[in-house]
């Protein structure tokens, strides 16, 4: 059986996530990591065609011994550790407005968080600084905490500036803010009976 090709995903579509139970709109040139390597049942990976960055919802144990603005704090030095982070730095952490989320009716508190995370990719012994931007999507009902991160490293000055370049501009917050907006539940079952 040939592999599966890395798809692209068209920038209005609303693409199915985790076997359809959720979906989302994804930005220009996003690359369904799980075509190119094997990704935790309980991610979706997306990487830029052109650039590092990349966009990763995960759903996790609902964390329910930390509250408010401590549990984006805690959801992003959580991330930082597993990723081996030699340095982290919290920015900023503002609640979001639950009306300007499609899951509004399930969630009960929103948190966006900017910060620096210093890493090394896989193989390196580099580490950069890569600015992270992360909003967590508290849904108790469920016992989960839904994170979405946008992974956004500094420019490689090693990108060719080709005409694939030009036409496929690096992503932005707004495009990271629209993953997030458009997140849609389709399927409760993904988290288990009631």
């Amino acid at each position: 059986m040939p592999a599966p090709s890395a798809r692209s995903m068209e920038p209005t579509r609303h693409y199915p996530l985790f076997g359809g139970a959720f979906s989302a709109s994804l930005p220009p040139g996003a690359l369904d990591v799980s075509d190119l390597r094997p990704v935790p049942d309980n991610q979706e990976v997306f990487c830029h065609r052109l650039t590092d960055q990349s966009l990763v919802v995960e759903l996790l144990e609902l964390q329910a011994h930390v509250q408010g603005e401590d549990a984006a704090r805690y959801h992003f030095e959580d991330v930082g550790g597993v990723q081996g982070a030699r340095a982290m730095q919290v920015d900023s952490v503002q609640p979001l407005p639950l009306e300007n989320l499609a899951l509004r009716s399930f969630c009960q508190e929103a948190w966006v968080l900017s910060g620096k995370q210093q890493v090394a990719k896989e193989n390196q012994q580099v580490a950069k600084d890569v600015t992270a931007h992360q909003a967590l999507l508290r849904l108790p009902r469920y016992q989960t905490d839904l994170l979405l991160t946008f992974n956004d490293p500094p420019p490689d000055n090693r990108l060719s500036l080709g005409p694939e370049s030009l036409s496929l501009p690096p992503w932005s917050l707004g495009d990271f803010e629209q993953l997030v907006t458009s997140l849609t539940l389709h399927d409760p079952n993904i988290f288990g009976p009631p």
